[in-house]
């Protein structure tokens, strides 16, 4: 039996334990971008579903075509990844970690396509992904003290 400090915890490999390491903020932090990253995924995708306005001209050459249902079906699948990642990063699990760095990754390369619409949102999307990425690089290794 192991003799430990006054307030110290026993509990390693849980979420008490990635409370108490060094860069936990960090990886907090990715977590919650990532679960917002999600829920706004949703949100994108209820509109997918339910916009029956006029569609751009250049949605015609679109990479999955030209419904927006099929893009709401896309959303919701980034979204579903997205929440999955953020609710188990936060336990250590290291398969939610790359998940989470692709994820992140993939969403700071994918926002500068609409730098030349959106520059101010694409910036600030990049530099989240750029967070998230170096978050979970960083501070979301295993659950062990060395």
């Amino acid at each position: 039996m192991a003799v430990s400090a006054p307030g110290e915890r026993q509990q390693q490999g849980s979420v008490v334990a990635a409370v108490d390491r060094e860069g936990s903020g960090w990886v907090l932090f990715a977590a919650i971008a990532l679960g917002v990253a999600g829920i706004m995924r949703i949100f994108d995708a209820i509109w997918a579903f339910q916009y029956h306005g006029v569609l751009p001209a250049n949605l015609e050459n679109a990479i999955f075509g030209h419904s927006l249902k099929t893009y709401g079906w896309i959303f919701l699948v980034v979204a579903a990844v997205y929440i999955f990642a953020a609710l188990t990063v936060m336990n250590g699990s290291q398969v939610a970690r790359w998940i989470g760095i692709i994820a992140g990754a993939v969403g700071a390369i994918s926002a500068i396509w609409w730098m030349p619409y959106y520059p101010i949102w694409s910036l600030l999307y990049v530099a989240v992904g750029a967070l998230v990425t170096y978050a979970l690089v960083v501070h979301g290794g295993p659950l062990t003290d060395a």
